[in-house]
């Protein structure tokens, strides 16, 4: 009887979270304008699996929160997320990094402390967008900057993944799945508040 309860219980949660709060963390601050904008990289992932967008607003240029967003990195500026969890517990930069404000397509950028995993520079536009790739096709994540008045600015992520199901790393898109969520608003508040606070 047990186990049938804790199956049930499973199911619920299971069905709770696809119906309900992935639709919502998949689009978490986009307008469905944004959500149904075609940008630079949605060729790059056929049929993701996973498909986000996010959007915040920013009271900042796009030129000023361009720098935040170059530097990004772990063993760089940081994700001004969760630290001890995406940069080895080094606190994020709350300042502007000259040595990391230099792009080019091609450039590795680090995901992890050990940085043996990440995504290249595969496009960019000044102060505009970046986009990441793998180099298997099967993930991309863009940033994308639309001004918005005289100093205002819409920070819009998105992130498509297509997941290997029949690989081990399945447990690590699970969890990233239901987790990515709480480190992507994070560090999107971690940039507005960054770049807001430097135009003070």
């Amino acid at each position: 009887m047990t186990w049938i309860i804790i199956l049930v219980f499973l199911i619920l949660t299971f069905l709770i979270y696809i119906l309900i709060l992935r639709p919502k963390h998949l689009r978490w601050g986009a307008s469905t304008d944004e959500v149904n904008l075609n940008l630079p990289g949605d060729e790059m992932v056929n049929k993701p699996d996973f498909n986000a967008t996010r959007g915040i607003t920013i009271e900042s240029s796009p030129e000023e929160i361009w720098k935040w967003i170059i530097q990004i990195g772990s063993k760089r500026a940081g994700w001004y997320s969760i630290d001890w969890i995406d940069n080895g517990g080094t606190p994020s930069s709350t300042k502007i990094v000259p040595e990391f404000q230099v792009i080019h397509k091609g450039q590795f950028i680090p995901f992890t402390p050990d940085q043996k995993n990440g995504m290249w520079v595969n496009d960019y536009s000044s102060f505009k967008y970046i986009l990441w790739t793998d180099k298997a096709g099967k993930a991309s994540w863009l940033w994308y900057l639309i001004p918005v008045g005289d100093n205002a600015t819409r920070l819009i992520t998105r992130l498509r993944t297509k997941y290997v199901w029949t690989s081990l790393w399945i447990i690590y898109y699970l969890i990233y799945d239901v987790g990515d969520i709480i480190m992507m608003k994070k560090c999107m508040k971690g940039i507005k508040q960054r770049s807001e606070a430097s135009v003070k």
